[in-house]
């Protein structure tokens, strides 16, 4: 039986390409704080992936690498942290069949966040796999005896959803399955370079953790602007500016300074987007460092993966019997 010293954390990303800036603030930079304290799970979500990618296998099965690259690259120390590969846990695709049990169809049709990625995705007609990721979902929770799990807003009625297959097994079972709780992310979402409310893979407004710094001195210039700004001089509107809301974010020291400047017409937009992408590769420089040696060692990048996966799947079989021997469903 595997031993559980720490409260364990799970957390994950989905392998449908490389993570950016908007991940790093909204989850990357709080995983590396919690690791110290915490027995972390990163779930390399590569099932979820295929409910909304099931047509592109070979971007999924690349982006294993670069997300857990994403990942290390930023701290994250493979000594503490299990990195978990989903397909390749049985265990989890035995739970998502049990707790399916336990959940209606019209429960899963009202959830808000189906609705919102359906709707995104332009899906009228609901895929099983889709339409139920969200059971499986609470596997990937539940698999580990998770205690803590951070997410952002989106995710809350997952997360509810969870709790309450637990108590529920719970209840008509046995008391074997731990409830987890959740951690809501204090940074709100960064926006895209575009102005769009979402930084995205799929909308070409993010600015990648494995960019350049000439890559992020290009995005950068793109950014939207205050449109009533026609000249350096003119006063400006910081709180229309995407840039602006990036300096809240990258550079907080000079933020206040920032605003003032441009409400004076004290600078221009195009010194204030210098000044940015110089915030951004000052975080981004130590990133690429690390980046680079995951890259030129990608064998030791699967030998994390598998090492971690292998350690969840002992992990996921204990949580599995305990489940089984509650629903009598043994020889």
């Amino acid at each position: 039986m595997m031993e559980q010293t720490k409260k364990r954390i799970l957390t994950g990303d989905r392998p449908t390409g490389k993570l950016h800036i908007g991940h790093y603030v909204g989850s990357l930079q709080t995983r590396v704080k919690l690791q110290e304290e915490y027995e972390t799970f990163i779930l390399i979500a590569d099932v979820q992936a295929l409910t909304t990618h099931f047509e592109r296998p070979q971007l999924i099965h690349d982006s294993i690498y670069e997300i857990a690259i994403d990942n290390l690259s930023v701290g994250l120390d493979p000594s503490k942290v299990t990195w978990v590969q989903q397909s390749h846990v049985p265990a989890i695709a035995e739970l998502t069949q049990f707790y399916s049990l336990l959940v209606s169809v019209n429960t899963l049709r009202h959830n808000p966040t189906i609705k919102t990625e359906a709707a995104q995705y332009g899906y009228d007609d609901l895929t099983y796999g889709f339409l139920g990721y969200p059971v499986s979902q609470s596997a990937d929770i539940t698999f580990c005896n998770a205690d803590l799990v951070p997410v952002g807003e989106d995710q809350l009625p997952h997360m509810e959803l969870t709790r309450k297959l637990v108590r529920r097994f719970n209840e008509m079972y046995a008391p074997v399955l731990k409830e987890p709780q959740h951690m809501l992310s204090s940074c709100s979402r960064l926006m895209g370079l575009d102005g769009n409310a979402k930084m995205g893979k799929s909308l070409g407004n993010a600015i990648y953790l494995a960019d350049s710094a000439d890559e992020v001195a290009r995005k950068v210039k793109t950014a939207v602007t205050d449109p009533a700004r026609i000249k350096a001089s003119d006063p400006g509107h910081p709180e229309v500016c995407v840039v602006n809301k990036y300096h809240q974010t990258f550079t907080p020291n000079e933020y206040d300074n920032i605003c003032e400047m441009c409400r004076q017409g004290t600078i221009g937009c195009v010194a204030c987007k210098k000044m940015l992408t110089a915030s951004l590769n000052t975080l981004l420089d130590p990133f690429r460092e690390k980046r680079a040696y995951y890259e030129a060692h990608r064998d030791e990048v699967r030998d994390i993966i598998t090492t971690g996966t292998a350690k969840a799947c002992e992990i996921g079989n204990e949580t599995v019997k305990k489940v089984k021997d509650a629903m009598f469903l043994t020889v």
